[in-house]
């Protein structure tokens, strides 16, 4: 596997080398001081160009970063026609010797008024960019809840698990599960992540879907959280519907006494998911 430098030497030198290329910037893991390195981490690489048609016309200047396990072209897949820009093209490159680059080409004129807080310069031929604070994570700290979206995410979260209910006692499974692991997770996620907010004075980022919990929930907390993740099994998921509750009343009351906002338990919808299940057996 080709090393840090060995790649930042390839992202630096294509550059260099190529006029249409007037700056690059690195962002994402790499250039986050808090984050523990690893073989996984992607190089996240941004190219400021004068125009974008010289590059995507043909693909195959991005072969001099090296032998390619598959490649995704976002900006053309049919999947995501309604993200497409006309000021940006990305190349997502999995090579077979491990490493990945996911490599942005940015239009000069289209640069961004901010910076995203993760950005390093690592090369500016042309003075372009402004001087930009050391790299840190504050872009992805937790940040304190409103009252209105502590109320959105109690209401959403009781909302939608009854959603899973219905799908239980339907035995309509694969419905259940997408409401679960969908809006009641996100909803789950983002109170616990308040809750570590409060903890830690709103100074860290769990990580992109919580995956920093393991290192920021006390072990307890943390080992009931992975136990929410069910299998097939209809009765696993009433147990997980119920404990993604618990801990989503455990974090929410914390939270509510902090800011001083109303409790997010609601008695009504807990009761009627308890009558559901009983009436499923």
């Amino acid at each position: 596997m080709r090393s840090e430098q060995q790649m930042l030497d390839l992202v630096i030198t294509q550059a260099k080398h190529d006029d249409r290329i007037r700056a690059v910037i690195m962002n994402g893991s790499r250039v986050n001081p808090t984050v523990r390195k690893d073989c996984f981490q992607d190089y996240d690489i941004v190219y400021i160009v004068k125009e974008l048609n010289s590059f995507i016309a043909d693909h195959s200047w991005v072969d001099h970063f090296g032998e390619r396990l598959i490649m995704q072209l976002p900006d053309e897949s049919p999947l995501y026609p309604d993200e497409r820009r006309t000021d940006r093209f990305a190349y997502l490159m999995q090579f077979k010797d491990g490493n990945r680059i996911d490599l942005t080409l940015q239009i000069i004129d289209s640069l961004p008024a901010k910076f995203d807080s993760l950005s390093k310069v690592l090369l500016d031929k042309d003075s372009l960019l402004p001087d930009l604070t050391p790299s840190n994570d504050s872009d992805y700290r937790v940040s304190e809840p409103t009252e209105d979206s502590f109320k959105a995410v109690s209401n959403e979260f009781w909302w939608v698990s009854l959603y899973v209910a219905k799908g239980l006692w339907r035995g309509e499974v694969p419905y259940a599960k997408a409401m679960m692991e969908g809006p009641v997770r996100e909803m789950l996620k983002t109170m616990i992540s308040w809750s570590i907010g409060l903890q830690t004075n709103f100074s860290v980022s769990v990580g992109k879907e919580g995956k920093y919990f393991k290192d920021l929930l006390d072990p307890e907390t943390y080992q009931q959280y992975l136990l929410t993740y069910s299998d097939a099994k209809i009765e696993n998921n009433w147990d997980s519907l119920f404990l993604m509750a618990k801990l989503f009343l455990n974090a929410g009351e914390l939270v509510a006494e902090a800011f001083g906002f109303s409790s997010p338990y609601d008695e009504q919808v807990q009761q009627r998911l308890v009558e559901i299940r009983n009436s499923s057996i």
